[in-house]
């Protein structure tokens, strides 16, 4: 016998950012950020989300009255975190949020791929931040194993046909430049389009290493290449 869906009222809404224009790429969206990270990556720009303890910030019914307060307003929703998948709510939140006409997006970092294939169907768009290559994973995650499920999660999102970019944030304290090279060869082979390179910008971090010569050279390597930094 199955069991029962967890119904989305179970998801734990650790914040909500009511509209952003960069998070849902050609979409006003709100962003919703779940509660809790099986991951500890130094870098975590939501610290705070970490803890899958903490209770919800934001009431499920609270969610549901503001996204309907902004129907014909904003064309869609983000689940950020986090890591949304963590939640056993998250598809029927997914289902909820689609009902009420808006287009969904999720922001993950691939470390429950069963959960994002099954996820797919119900999602427009998808970024998946990948670590590094796969031998950094498990020090920069601080969890062993991860690296192999971040990269099942990838080729699971690249064969959905589902839109989407890859992301990964980099130092040179993270993994060498010749690591990150090795990266983008990586990238490229598995059939990535799109992977933005992001400057890591943790406390004590020093200034992007990269020079002008070097960012060519991943260029040459992964054309179309999105660089962000500070």
């Amino acid at each position: 016998m199955n069991a029962s869906p967890i119904p989305a009222s179970r998801l734990r809404v650790g914040g909500m950012t009511p509209l952003t224009s960069i998070d849902f790429p050609g979409r006003l969206a709100a962003v919703l950020y779940g509660q809790g990270c099986p991951w500890r990556c130094g870098y975590c720009h939501n610290p705070e989300l970490l803890d899958a303890t903490t209770p919800a910030a934001v009431p499920w019914p609270e969610v549901l009255a503001f996204l309907n307060s902004r129907q014909g307003l904003l064309d869609g929703v983000v689940f950020s975190g986090g890591e949304p998948t963590l939640q056993a709510g998250l598809p029927a939140a997914l289902a909820e949020v689609r009902a009420l006409g808006f287009q969904t997006a999720l922001h993950t970092g691939g470390m429950y791929p069963e959960r994002l294939h099954a996820l797919l169907p119900l999602l427009d768009w998808v970024g998946l931040d990948i670590k590094g290559p796969l031998h950094a994973y498990d020090a920069i995650t601080r969890t062993p194993g991860s690296g192999a499920k971040a990269f099942e999660s990838l080729r699971h999102l690249l064969a959905s046909g589902v839109a989407y970019e890859c992301r990964t944030t980099w130092d040179a304290g993270l993994f060498s430049t010749d690591d990150l090279f090795a990266l983008a060869d990586t990238l490229a082979d598995a059939g990535v389009a799109h992977w933005a390179l992001q400057e890591c910008r943790a406390p004590g971090v020093a200034t992007w290493a990269l020079t002008a010569g070097q960012v060519e050279r991943l260029g040459a390597r992964f054309a179309g290449i999105v660089l962000r930094r500070g």
